[in-house]
């Protein structure tokens, strides 16, 4: 066996590794994951340089992310904070590099289909872990949630599996109907449903609606089943939804007492305060908004109680106004906002006829994973928050690395664009 085999057969293993360990390295913690990323990133990027491969820096969507990333620089140069900003921004040139990576490796499909096995097996632990915790209180390691009985799995104390198990589900359902054949209409919607539950059971309102928004519209676009069967499943999946929640104690207070309870009391509800806090951080900075990361450092200022002993209640302290589109006005402003929502009309809402065309459901779940991370009023985390970005791009990448019309390393693509 050459020298020459052996060295390409250790780099193959060594994406492979690092691409299966991307999930896994959530749950050990942030570090671990931001280590597991720029490992991609540094090790890709001497790949490139060494095979003299550049014909990326051509297609629209690197482009795209560069004038995001440019953008982003210049958002730090005039925050208020401006190292603050930096520190944030400096770093999502990762991003870029991770999403090329992924097109470059994903457009293969033997590489492609272990990776996804691999997420496929882990994801089955999570979720398993996820009902025995809601079951018994405690999930195989002993990990438990105090708060009201929040499932935490093996996050051990922050209650975030459900939005993690979001961000895979619908992909990882797609590419297991397919490529298991798992041809039966009833498999796949109780499967759909089982993963959904998983995401319900933990309480987590948000993503909860999410991910039920996005398992519909999956299954709008899924072309195997008649309208009449679609609307059958709509309906079932009300019933079993509502079933489950009003049997539990925990989800009932979660979902329709606090609901309930907001709803009534929605001035003092914090989420509309936090909202409010966002919208008038924009009025008295409406063209480039306070800078990325520069929010909590604006109202907490305004906020604090001055000599006088008196707070200013148009402003609540807070990291980020807990909802996407308060959040980009805010930190970026008009100008900031008109340029993030054109970047992503460019990079995914602009291909729909081709997502609709494709009949790739591991794509058509990226897409709804991504399309409702931008659903109005309901509360969410900050976009640039290292998780969450990292979530969205491993949809976005997902997005075009599955498919072969969209894959930024096919040529037809590149010439088609």
């Amino acid at each position: 066996m050459s020298n020459f085999f052996l060295l390409k057969r250790f780099q193959y293993n060594y994406f492979l590794i690092l691409f299966i360990f991307i999930p896994v390295s959530f749950i050990i913690g942030p570090l671990i994951s931001l280590i597991n990323i720029l490992l991609i990133d540094i090790s890709f990027v001497i790949y490139l340089i060494y095979n003299k491969e550049s014909s990326f820096l051509k297609t629209q969507p690197f482009k795209y992310l560069l004038i995001l990333y440019i953008y982003l620089i210049f958002n730090s140069l005039i925050s208020f904070d401006q190292s603050i900003g930096l520190m944030r921004n400096l770093g999502f040139i990762r991003m870029i590099i991770f999403f090329i990576a992924v097109n470059y490796f994903f457009n293969q499909k033997l590489f492609f289909d272990r990776v996804f096995l691999g997420w496929s097996i882990f994801f089955s632990i999570i979720i398993t872990d996820v009902f025995i915790e809601s079951f018994y209180g405690k999930n195989i390691l002993g990990y438990g949630g105090e708060d009201f009985r929040r499932i935490v799995s093996f996050f051990k104390d922050e209650p975030i599996v459900g939005g993690f198990i979001n961000a895979f589900y619908l992909i990882l359902t797609a590419y297991i109907m397919k490529n298991f054949r798992l041809n039966s209409k009833i498999i796949f919607i109780i499967l759909s449903l089982i993963i959904l539950f998983s995401i319900i059971v933990t309480g987590e309102r948000s993503n909860s609606i999410k991910a039920f928004l996005a398992l519909s519209l999956f299954f709008l676009l899924y072309k195997e089943y008649a309208f009449k069967i679609k609307i059958l499943f709509f309906s079932f999946a009300i019933l079993a939804v509502s079933l489950v929640i009003i049997n539990s104690p925990f989800l009932k207070n979660r979902f329709i007492d606090q609901i309930s309870h907001d709803l009534k009391n929605f001035n003092n509800n914090i989420y509309f305060k936090l909202q409010l806090s966002g919208l008038e951080t924009f009025n008295n900075n409406k063209l480039f908004g306070v800078g990325n990361k520069n929010y909590r450092l604006i109202t907490c200022q305004e906020n604090r109680k001055p000599e006088g002993g008196v707070y200013n209640e148009k402003y609540a302290c807070s990291t980020h106004p807990h909802q996407i589109y308060f959040d980009f006005l805010s930190e970026h402003g008009l100008v900031g906002f008109s340029l993030l929502m054109w970047i992503f009309y460019k990079l995914i809402f602009s291909k729909i006829r081709i997502i609709f065309l494709s009949n790739n459901y591991v794509q058509i779940g990226s897409f709804c994973y991504l399309l409702f991370t931008f659903t109005p009023l309901i509360p969410s985390g900050a976009f640039f928050n290292d998780y969450l970005l990292t979530l969205f791009f491993i949809n976005l990448s997902i997005f075009y690395g599955s498919n072969p019309d969209m894959n930024i390393y096919n040529k037809f693509y590149k010439k088609r664009l």
